[in-house]
């Protein structure tokens, strides 16, 4: 598929509606475009324009590319992830700009063996991990490299978010390397306390387990003091997280801080902030 045409969601007629409290009208809108049960294929050179809901949705897809795509609508607009999947193995997003209100990239449960590469994300959430853990029988996330990226103006930047209490789950495998955070209010975050409007079981730990897990050579500054920001789960601590070359400034007088909650990462490299370094964390903010 390709070609350069344009999908105009016409979101602005929708955006004012799509709140937590009107969930009715939020599952009718419609996905700008899906890929559903798509194997052995090529995406390229299209723009996904001011989508009501999600802009792409990949669903139980195997052997896909998505390259050299364009993804656009205002940094107010809800629940207009740029890319989201699940369920998917092998799929591959290269050479992208994504602009959005929601997360740039968001990495359902049930995929496996993903390359994120050379994309631009800002306005938006980020890159994330999820959220997970707040369905049964959620399917493992495993072998997820992310690589190459610049991240601008956002509220996160390489995120995991999973949910207190709820239900069990597997991510393994995780790897944020060679990335640029420029003016990012949570550059580095893992947040076993994702609670969005909360709709959560707030003094319960996460059910998911968090394992293997790298963030290497990410540089540039901080919107917040708290660069970097690692709430595990104590009753399933995240095992092997490791911190390597990272250098983040805050942009404001204050020094960038690094916090830990049921975790002690492994470090290498040049740390800026020092690991751990402050103090307990308190909960992230409701950042869907």
């Amino acid at each position: 598929m390709f070609g350069g045409g344009i999908f105009d969601g016409q979101g602005s007629i929708a955006y004012e509606k799509n709140t937590c409290e009107n969930r009715e009208f939020r599952s009718k809108l419609p996905v700008n475009i899906r890929f559903d049960f798509v194997t052995n294929s090529l995406i390229q050179d299209i723009t996904s324009k001011d989508s009501k809901l999600f802009h792409i949705n990949v669903f139980a897809c195997k052997n896909i590319t998505l390259e050299r795509l364009k993804i656009e609508a205002p940094d107010e607009s809800p629940n207009t992830d740029g890319i989201h999947m699940g369920m998917s193995e092998g799929v591959n997003i290269i050479a992208s700009d994504i602009k959005t209100g929601d997360d740039c990239i968001s990495i359902g449960d049930g995929t496996k063996n993903m390359v994120i590469k050379e994309i631009t994300c800002g306005p938006g959430h980020g890159i994330s991990i999820g959220s997970l853990g707040k369905f049964q029988n959620e399917e493992p996330v495993e072998g997820i490299k992310i690589s190459n990226c610049t991240i601008t103006n956002t509220s996160n930047g390489a995120r995991i978010k999973t949910w207190p209490g709820e239900h069990g789950g597997a991510v393994s495998e995780i790897h944020f390397e060679d990335i640029t955070m420029n003016n990012v209010s949570s550059p580095i975050l893992i947040d076993q306390q994702y609670c969005t409007w909360n709709k959560c079981k707030k003094n319960e730990e996460s059910k998911v387990k968090l394992i293997n897990i790298s963030f290497k050579n990410i540089r540039g500054t901080s919107a917040l003091p708290e660069a970097i920001k690692f709430i595990c789960s104590g009753s399933s601590p995240c095992q092997n997280v490791e911190l390597a070359d990272i250098d983040i400034k805050h942009n404001g007088a204050e020094p960038a801080t690094s916090q830990c909650l049921n975790v002690k990462p492994i470090t290498s490299g040049k740390l800026n902030p020092i690991p751990c370094s402050g103090p307990i964390p308190k909960t992230p903010g409701a950042t869907a």
